[in-house]
């Protein structure tokens, strides 16, 4: 089965180390850090790994994060030469109090990552947000690639086509939650272009709820629903497609040409279908000429995306190239506009004899069941091994005076070795 969906390449980082030299003074902490060093490992290597489900991507996921968030110091004072502490505890990113006072170990190390669409070019900052945000981003893109594994089987099941589905809404839900709760907490805005930018973010978040309704018309196809709303469904996925690529319109064509083609493909493709399935609503309702007009519509904009398929395989960009053409249930819309053009072509000669209007129907269709809304996110609560104990053994008093943001030799970004997935046979399964 040729691939449908397009990805981007996952994000890559330097190593962490969380060797605080100094900073650290007892075994409770120096657990913590070997535990945060461990578990980025591990998440990292699952992101990489064939094996990988959504429950062991969760656990890992969860195991990090809570680690990632809880890592903190309470807020020192100082009097008459004593130190002790208040209750105030702060973790490396939120104050644990709900405080609105700022922990200082947010800052405490670098951490460097490279975006989806600029290559190798990484970005860094010293700042835990960005290392949540640039994590919890590459989760989701895990999620969407996850979907499009899934997906390629040969005779897929209809539960992996569940989980197909929910896998692209917990990748949306995810990238609408760090876009709205975390990347507007970051003291160095994105870049233009970059991952973490809000348009960026938006497209992904979009693509995955349109890729998530391919899913349902597949399904409505499958067990024959009312055309009328298998064309609604087509055409609000045909929006999601058409408004992902307007988000996207404003940055560099070098990074976002070969995107935005496989967005305009598969916006002309669901429109196509679109026109198709109301074209079959016209002729129920004896609107003979108005359907061989939709009809029509529905065969120049599949043609419009054939083209476009072709021009999205020769434009070169991040990601492997997909070919949506050569995919069954692409082929099969072609014929079926070919075959309804043709019935209500002969039904018209026969029966109806009704002009055919030079313009195209207004698609003014609203689907009210199928649509996607994005599963809600939430980074997990914070690791229970962070006791007072274990933050009051974080003392950054002691860091050394020259420990500085400036990368270590050893940060080196190393591109993501991603698998090479092989095509397997093209069953026509619709559910893909």
């Amino acid at each position: 089965m040729t691939h449908w969906f397009h990805r981007n390449p996952l994000k890559a980082t330097a190593p962490v180390s969380f060797n605080y030299y100094g900073v650290v003074t007892g075994p409770s902490a120096s657990k913590i850090c070997n535990d945060l060093r461990s578990s980025r490992t591990r998440l990292l290597e699952l992101f990489t790994d064939l094996s990988c489900n959504p429950e062991m991507m969760k656990n890992a996921a969860d195991l990090y994060f809570s680690l990632l968030q809880g890592e903190g110091l309470r807020c020192e004072k100082r009097e008459r030469g004593q130190q002790f502490y208040s209750s105030t505890w702060k973790s490396f990113i939120n104050s644990l109090d709900e405080s609105t006072q700022e922990s200082k170990l947010r800052y405490i190390q670098n951490f460097k990552w490279t975006d989806t669409l600029q290559g190798q070019v990484p970005s860094a900052q010293q700042d835990a947000v960005f290392e949540l945000i640039s994590m919890g981003f590459n989760v989701a893109l895990w999620y969407t690639k996850y979907a499009s594994r899934l997906a390629g089987k040969e005779n897929i099941t209809e539960d992996e086509a569940k989980e197909v589905h929910r896998s692209l809404k917990i990748a949306a839900g995810i990238f609408k939650h760090l876009k709205e709760s975390h990347v507007p907490k970051l003291i160095t805005p994105a870049e233009k272009g970059r991952d973490l930018e809000a348009r960026l973010i938006e497209a992904y978040i979009i693509q995955c709820q349109a890729e998530a309704q391919e899913v349902t018309i597949a399904r409505a196809i499958e067990l024959k629903h009312a055309p009328g709303l298998i064309a609604a469904l087509a055409y609000e996925t045909a929006n999601f497609y058409q408004k992902a690529d307007h988000t996207l319109s404003s940055l560099e064509p070098v990074y976002s040409a070969k995107w935005r083609k496989y967005l305009h493909l598969k916006m002309c493709f669901y429109t196509a279908y679109a026109y198709c399935y109301h074209g079959q609503t016209l002729l129920a309702s004896d609107k003979c000429g108005e359907a061989i007009r939709s009809l029509q519509e529905a065969e120049k904009l599949y043609a419009k995306a054939e083209t476009l398929c072709k021009d999205y395989g020769e434009t070169k960009g991040p990601g492997p190239t997909v070919k949506p053409s050569g995919h069954l249930f692409f082929r099969k819309l072609g014929n079926l506009v070919k075959n309804t053009l043709e019935k209500c072509q002969r039904e018209n000669g026969f029966i109806y004899f009704q002009k055919i209007p030079t313009e195209a129907p207004q698609l003014e269709l609203k689907a009210n069941y199928g649509l996607v809304e994005p599963v809600p996110f939430e980074f997990p609560p914070t690791s229970t091994h962070w006791t007072p104990e274990t933050l009051a053994a974080f003392d950054l008093t002691k860091r050394p005076k020259d420990d500085s943001a400036k990368p270590k030799p050893e940060e080196e970004v190393k591109p993501v070795k991603e698998p090479d997935i092989k095509p397997q046979k093209d069953t026509g399964c619709y559910i893909s």
